[in-house]
């Protein structure tokens, strides 16, 4: 396929990694030649060396290119740089915006503490396996409280703590004292948890306890937490269920209670007396969004679902075994076990894992660790007189988040210098302002005072980012080879797009020109048209062909029909879920058109069946499915049933014009082992290498799997025209274009190579 710009991306991967990749070593004095000139630049040894490494396999990945051919890609793609500087193209706005761009994304990966993310990832992972139940108390005071109420805190804390470690009971202590809202009713219990299921400090605490030890106070925003193990169990890893809910919340009546009660009950004699379990879903269920997929809800594990669910889907040991009606605060449940999974290995779960502990509580740990080394390596000097200036301007209205400098003082903040990193100075009017763009209400103990200066804080330890992102370059050689690999790998993409691919594209003349002159390279080879299909069986087979025999084709697969009252032909409530899960399946499948069948009983007037197709198709096309992917049925009082109901529908068949939508309905019930192909085949293609070089239909079983083809015609070995070539040919075209451009540019930048230290290159 020819190259266009939306595939610059994988030719620049290739080309720039041709460039230079490692920081260019320290100017010594020293003798040495360079390796190459080209005009007025030269090119060590190292970088052609460093760039030779990791790209003598770019054009087989099994036979490494020399040195001395690995030569010319790497002084062309030189050549392509310079122009593109000498054109000044390295100086414009777009290309200094997308450099900076990549700059941003690839600075963010050189900047995270990989080790302590591993470290974290690798703890997770290992708490994953195990459960911990524990019970908290809560002494409220808020992070931003002032010193003397802290201390306050935490002394009734620790006096809390003795108290239990005297006998007082910890239930009873929760209830009375805890500033948890729900301790009332939980008495502090938080049930079993695992990680990233509550808050780092809790976290840590409950799985670095004895069981029925109590920690010593842990700070978190809220305050200070004591917390009990009451037990631990190994993980129950995951499970995936469905049920059936009949709704009823705490706040309803006694005769409501009662009559969900009944409805439950009978749903569950309904499974009893074996009715097919999404037949029972439909009749019963509220939960609507799960009824659509009869009854399943995502895969969860503990501490993910209310506890009655939680305790009985665990409870159920065998597949598709359901529950007795269980009671939440939701309403009834009957639950069906579809799935349960241990624990999956590091190695799967560890990439989704690093992202976790970048983005739950566990984050401020590293932030921490971030701003302590960040302060260690770079030379900080902060200003006491400027700072206690600034601090009187904290106030009460820091609480609010409605604070503002500019109603206390004039002062010109500019001209204070807060602080300095590596002596580059930072006013104090730049941190008054990030004040007022992060502030946001705090809790009512909350110390102006203390929310000032954790600002600060704040302030100066991304100001330390900030200069670290700067001069990533200078600290940083890996990071300041990939970012000259990609400036040259963008330059290189702007003169290709200028000099070669656009022109390739738009050049019309020259394209027919280039294929006029090479007709001979563009040749069908002698082809079969014919349609192949191959499935287990010869039922199968014989189906398909009976299938593709008419177009559109008619698919075994149907969506839900839908029931009208007597004599009604609107669209309401009840008929909106079926009709939403026919648009989607409409959606998803672009090729699908929908018959719509429509039927009346004897009792109806004629129009009824034809009004109620036509509020189908309104709903339909008011949601983007046009009339084109339609097809109207009226059956009027035809073909009745043995249920009356069913007599007031409208029904919905699938065709579509694609075979290989025909293969993925077979597939979805035959687990992927139906195959249908039609076009044009080689004698070589070993899809057809089972079959006679003929025209006709044959059969043929091999494998335990039956294959069967219609070879409509046989056509023999020909030319091919421009329309079918061109693809090919402006391939080819782009080939000559660049060819031509780097003769120019070769002629303009002369290339001088040292032998004797080409020679030096360990092949």
């Amino acid at each position: 396929m020819f190259k266009t710009p939306f595939n610059i991306c994988l030719l620049v991967i290739f080309i720039v990694s041709s460039c230079k990749t490692t920081a260019p070593p320290q100017k010594v004095v020293t003798e040495a030649r360079p390796l190459l000139e080209i005009g007025n630049e030269t090119f060590s040894i190292d970088e052609y060396e460093d760039s030779y490494n990791k790209n003598k396999y770019a054009s087989d990945s099994a036979k490494a290119l020399t040195p001395e051919e690995y030569l010319s890609l790497y002084t062309d793609t030189k050549i392509k740089v310079l122009q593109a500087k000498q054109d000044g193209k390295d100086t414009t706005t777009d290309y200094k915006e997308e450099i900076t761009s990549y700059r941003e994304q690839l600075a963010k990966n050189h900047l995270v503490d990989k080790v302590l993310v591993e470290k974290l990832a690798n703890e997770a992972y290992t708490r994953l396996k195990q459960e911990v139940r524990a019970s908290h108390i809560l002494v409220g005071v808020s992070e931003d409280a002032s010193p003397s109420d802290t201390l306050e805190a935490y002394r009734a804390a620790i006096a809390l703590r003795g108290r239990l470690e005297e006998g007082s009971d910890f239930a009873d202590m929760a209830m009375k004292f805890s500033k948890d809202p729900a301790a009332k009713t939980t008495k502090g219990d938080l049930g079993y948890f695992t990680a990233f299921q509550t808050l780092y400090p809790i976290e840590t605490a409950a799985y670095t306890l004895a069981v029925g030890k109590i920690s010593q106070p842990v700070r978190t925003k809220a305050g200070y937490h004591l917390i009990r193990v009451a037990d631990r169990r190994a993980s129950r890893g995951m499970v995936q269920i469905a049920h059936i809910m009949v709704q009823v919340d705490t706040s309803a009546t006694l005769a409501q209670k009662e009559s969900a009660k009944t409805r439950i009950n009978e749903a569950y004699e309904h499974l009893q007396d074996g009715e097919e379990w999404t037949d029972v879903v439909e009749s019963y269920s509220d939960d609507k969004q799960s009824r659509r997929n009869n009854g399943l809800l995502p895969m969860f594990g503990t501490g993910q679902m209310v506890p009655e669910i939680e305790e009985a889907s665990f409870a159920l040991t065998k597949v598709n075994a359901y529950s007795k009606p269980v009671l939440t605060m939701y309403g009834w449940h009957i639950v069906r076990l579809v799935e349960k999974k241990s624990i999956e290995t590091y190695a799967v779960m560890a990439p989704s894992l690093r992202k976790k502990v970048v983005t739950d509580s566990r984050s401020k740990v590293i932030e921490q660790v971030n701003a302590k080394r960040l302060r260690d390596k770079y030379a900080i000097q902060e200003f006491a007189d400027q700072w206690n200036a600034v601090a009187a301007l904290a106030d009460s209205t820091l609480r609010t988040g409605k604070w503002d400098y500019m109603r206390a003082v004039s002062n010109d903040w500019s001209a204070s210098t807060l602080f300095k990193i590596e002596q580059k100075p930072f006013d104090a009017l730049t941190f008054l302002t990030y004040v007022k763009r992060k502030q946001s209400p705090k809790a009512k103990d909350a110390s102006p005072a203390v929310i000032f200066r954790r600002y600060y804080n704040d302030y100066v330890t991304e100001s330390l980012f900030d200069y670290e992102k700067e001069h990533l370059e200078e600290t940083n050689p890996e990071f300041k080879s990939l970012m000259d690999e990609i400036r040259e790998g963008v330059l290189l993409s702007q003169m290709m797009e200028e000099n070669v691919w656009q022109r390739s594209l738009s050049d019309s003349t020259g394209q027919q020109s280039f294929y006029d002159r090479n007709k001979d390279r563009y040749n069908f080879p002698e082809r079969a048209l014919a349609t192949i299909v191959s499935a287990k069986d010869t039922q199968t087979v014989n189906a398909i062909r009976k299938t593709l025999a008419t177009s559109p084709y008619k698919l075994e697969r149907k969506s839900r029909e839908i029931l009208f009252d007597l004599n009604s032909t609107e669209i309401g409530n009840e008929q909106i879920d079926a009709l939403t899960d026919l648009y989607i399946v409409m959606e998803k499948n672009p090729e699908y058109i929908v018959e719509i069948a429509g039927y009346r009983s004897a009792d109806e007037t004629e129009m009824t069946s034809a009004t109620r197709i036509r509020n189908v198709v309104k709903y339909l096309n008011a949601r983007n499915i046009p009339i084109l992917r339609i097809i109207e049925k009226d059956y009027g009082s035809f073909r009745p049933t043995a249920e009356p109901e069913r007599n007031r529908r409208v029904g919905f068949q699938f065709y579509s014009e694609s075979r290989k939508d025909v293969e993925k309905v077979y597939n979805s019930e035959t687990g992927k082992t139906v195959m249908i192909q039609d076009g044009y085949f080689t004698r070589e293609n070993p899809q057809f290498s089972k079959f006679k070089w003929q025209t006709g239909e044959q059969s043929v079983t091999s494998d335990n799997m039956v294959f069967w083809t219609n070879v409509r015609k046989i056509e023999p070995a020909r030319g091919k025209t421009f329309a079918e070539a061109r693809g090919s040919v402006i391939n080819d075209y782009q080939k000559e274009l660049e060819k031509q451009w780097l003769a120019r540019l070769q002629q303009k930048f002369p290339v001088k190579v040292n032998p004797q230290e080409l020679d030096k290159i360990k092949r």
